[in-house]
């Protein structure tokens, strides 16, 4: 899958539209799985100021749900969205909950760890809020840990923009 690019994948917004990931080509992406009840939620904040600073320059911050990690985000989109809004004003992109890792991996996270392994060429998504930065090509640049802060990232996402 790694030869594909991500711009020939599709995802399902957190509304349930059909996206193409070209919508997204020329921008500089930060790539999220995100979760409503980790200990890492409050990240939800932090993105979402790099979201205001930084989309004018080019930045599109894309959330992604997942279940996969001890149950931390069993709702429904509409309570998804209206948590992530509510309590942290999340007004960048959110999209439908998805696999990060497992036979049902959805194929943007696959091409994603394809081009970003973790440590030790670890492919598995490890965590909750693991972070994917995407280059304006649309080339993987690096993979940051969950525990990694929003504000931390900035730097690198300065360069690419």
């Amino acid at each position: 899958m790694s030869s594909a690019s991500i711009y020939e994948i599709e995802v399902t917004d957190i509304q349930g539209q059909v996206r193409p990931m070209a919508e997204y080509a020329g921008k500089v992406l930060l790539i999220v799985n995100t979760a409503s009840k980790c200990g890492f939620t409050p990240q939800f904040g932090g993105l979402q100021k790099l979201y205001d600073e930084l989309n004018p320059q080019g930045l599109e911050i894309l959330g992604f749900p997942c279940n996969q990690f001890m149950n931390q985000d069993p709702g429904e989109e509409a309570q998804i969205s209206e948590f992530c809004s509510l309590n942290y004003g999340v007004t960048f992109p959110m999209f439908a909950k998805l696999q990060v890792n497992g036979p049902a991996t959805h194929p943007l996270f696959e091409l994603l760890k394809a081009e970003a392994p973790g440590m030790m060429g670890s492919k598995k998504v490890k965590w909750n809020f693991t972070k994917f930065l995407v280059g304006r090509d649309g080339r993987v640049i690096q993979r940051y840990a969950p525990a990694t802060s929003p504000e931390s990232i900035r730097a690198d996402i300065l360069e690419l923009l």
